[in-house]
């Protein structure tokens, strides 16, 4: 009876982690825009964490800093397009419920009443180096799906630069010239008192 409750726990403990791991994530609302208004300006990086473009990111912030101290600087990891972030979502939940699976020593195919497979037993026996390649092969294949290779940037919620059309990094100039031709058209324009209606 015991070992009956032990395998109830670990199944609800594996349901309570696939759940977490499934949760819905928090809806993306798109903002107004800011022309027209006397607000900073904001730049905005999408960019692939994945990828290692944090770096990038950190370098731009630096620069931008420097030369446009009122421009607000905001940054975001890039949603991979399509089914991608979904299927890493499940690959996580996935690797999760076998490694508690494995640790907990509970055999999935019991409880479908299957035969349990020589490799599933060789798993039970080697749990740290299976639960570590379980691991390292799972992060492996979430990485690949949700890498984008993106670096988009927008200036007041418009797309200024993008990364995955161009295929390339802004050059800082490019950057600031940009930067510059779009500011020049949300300033607001003085009438010229002067003029004759």
């Amino acid at each position: 009876m015991d070992n009956l409750n032990g395998r109830n726990l670990a199944l609800l403990v594996l349901c309570l982690c696939a759940c977490y791991a499934l949760a819905t994530e928090e809806g993306k609302e798109i903002p107004a825009t800011k022309f027209g208004q006397n607000i900073a300006p904001t730049m905005t990086f999408l960019y692939c964490y994945s990828c290692g473009y944090r770096k990038a990111f950190e370098d731009y912030v630096g620069i931008l800093g420097e030369k446009y101290p009122q421009m607000q600087v905001n940054g975001a990891h890039y949603d991979p397009p399509g089914m991608n972030y979904y299927l890493s979502k499940l690959i996580f939940a996935l690797k999760i419920m076998i490694i508690v699976l494995v640790v907990s020593a509970v055999s999935p195919f019991t409880f479908l009443g299957l035969n349990t497979p020589s490799w599933w037993g060789h798993l039970q026996a080697n749990k740290i180096y299976a639960c570590m390649m379980i691991f390292f092969l799972g992060n492996m294949l979430e990485a690949q799906l949700i890498s984008s290779g993106a670096f988009e940037i927008a200036l007041n919620d418009v797309p200024v630069w993008s990364k995955i059309q161009t295929g390339r990094f802004p050059a800082p100039e490019v950057l600031f010239q940009i930067i510059d031709n779009q500011l020049q058209f949300t300033e607001k324009v003085q009438e010229n008192p002067d003029f004759v209606k």
